[in-house]
């Protein structure tokens, strides 16, 4: 094993500020902005946060196979640098365009999105890839991982209680303009936080990446480990995504304060970043697939709990998010982890870098489920009778209401419940564990 500095651990882990701005914002201002400001229906705006993320489902392992195949020693970092610059710039740009007739202004928002969606794909996957180039031990990946999840949930809390709180302070369309800008601010930071601070890190991978991209991508996509851990991921994923677009809808709608979703916000990440090292503590003791399904269940119970809230008042409600932070940061920890685990057996299995292409599949994979996530809840509204409007107080009905409810609990705590199925299914952490146990620690 090649010893890593904590000082590249904290560089590596930077690079969630970016990640968790990009990851976080969207899901949470872009459906209001579209349907409370734009005056675009429910279903419309549900679909045009889906098709950039869908498109970075297709585009992903194309990004990996690009980075991959980079002639350079330092292959992932300069497209963490060019990448995350372009990232910041179209993302402002998704709130600087035409506020009327509503086809304009989503017409705009979705071509802006599409262009920072192809931006992130190309920050975010060599950003994953990298986490497998500059360990090869089992224990310090869960170590890099668990300050990356860190950073990421502060940034997440940051910019989650952040971006409303300035759309509502200043009010209509420049209050999203200036979210905008602040957002775009921390994306540079950690663009050039990650890249700056992993100049110096090891390079433990050095295989060829050899084969066509048909070829390579068929050979991911077949791997049992990566598929059963894709799989309880995605679902989480999209459950997540149907939360995180429906907070402001909650705190509106359901509970009208509007400034309720940035308190509801702090809740959910607070916990998760005061227990990320718990989670960590607990994965060394019973493994990284055990930890995660424990994660899970404790996602269920939160889930649950914010459907009781509603008939509970606010403060069930902010425990209720409080119980979903904590399983969350357990639920982002050790996927993540994980990743890197599959990347290297794959890699010593066949002889050839498919780092970045697992990395992207994975990045693909996860883009799609938090994109569905405001789909399906977009949908919900739209049967419950869900009226967009440009009025952003506009009275919502009870069947409204309800839909807004059972698409933020009841809908994703199924979703996760049923994600434990295939996650009982993967088998590659006890077998790594197990290796882990038989080869001293520093040995090559």
């Amino acid at each position: 094993m090649i010893r890593m500095w904590a000082t590249t651990r904290f560089g590596y882990a930077l690079g969630g500020i970016a990640s968790g701005t990009y990851g976080t914002v969207p899901g949470l201002i872009l459906m209001p902005y579209l349907t409370d400001l734009l005056g675009v229906e429910a279903a419309v705006a549900g679909l045009i946060v889906f098709i950039p993320k869908a498109w970075d489902f297709f585009l992903n392992p194309i990004a990996g196979r690009v980075s991959d195949r980079s002639p350079r020693t330092d292959r992932r970092r300069p497209f963490l640098l060019r990448a995350g610059v372009v990232l910041a710039l179209t993302f402002a740009a998704m709130f600087f365009g035409p506020s009327a007739p509503p086809v304009a202004g989503a017409l705009w928002v979705l071509a802006l999105f599409v262009a920072s969606a192809t931006a992130y794909a190309f920050f975010q996957v060599p950003y994953l890839a990298l986490s497998a180039e500059i360990t090869d031990d089992y224990g310090e990946r869960t170590r890099l991982v668990t300050w990356r999840v860190i950073v990421f949930t502060l940034a997440i809390l940051l910019s989650g209680a952040a971006a409303p709180a300035l759309v509502e302070a200043a009010g209509g369309l420049a209050g999203y303009r200036i979210m905008a800008g602040a957002m775009s601010a921390l994306i540079l930071v950690g663009t050039v936080g990650v890249w700056w601070g992993t100049r110096g890190a090891a390079r433990v991978r050095s295989e060829p990446a050899g084969g066509r991209l048909r070829t390579q991508l068929a050979a991911v996509l077949s791997n049992p480990d990566a598929r059963l851990l894709v799989i309880p991921f995605v679902l989480q994923a999209i459950a997540m995504g149907m939360v995180l677009s429906g907070v402001i809808y909650v705190a509106r709608h359901v509970f009208d304060d509007a400034s309720l979703a940035t308190t509801c916000f702090v809740c959910f990440v607070a916990p998760a970043i005061l227990l990320t090292p718990g989670w960590a503590a607990l994965g060394r003791r019973i493994g990284k697939r055990n930890g995660f399904a424990v994660a899970t269940v404790v996602q269920i119970a939160g889930f649950i709990g914010l459907f009781v809230a509603a008939g509970m008042g606010q403060g069930m409600l902010l425990a209720a998010a409080a119980v979903v932070g904590v399983g969350y940061a357990g639920g982002q920890l050790f996927p993540l982890a994980m990743l890197p685990d599959i990347a290297a057996e794959d890699a010593k299995r066949s002889g050839l870098n498919r780092i970045g292409m697992i990395a992207g599949v994975w990045s693909g994979f996860e883009l799609l489920g938090y994109a569905l996530g405001p789909a399906l809840l977009g949908a919900t509204m739209s049967i419950g009778g869900y009226v967009a409007s440009t009025q952003i107080d506009l009275p919502q009905t009870d069947a409204a209401r309800t839909a807004i409810i059972i698409g933020t609990s009841l809908a994703p705590a199924l979703l996760c419940a049923v994600s434990l199925l295939p996650l009982s299914r993967y088998t590659l952490d006890a077998r790594l564990r197990r290796a882990a146990v038989t080869t001293p620690r520093g040995s090559a």
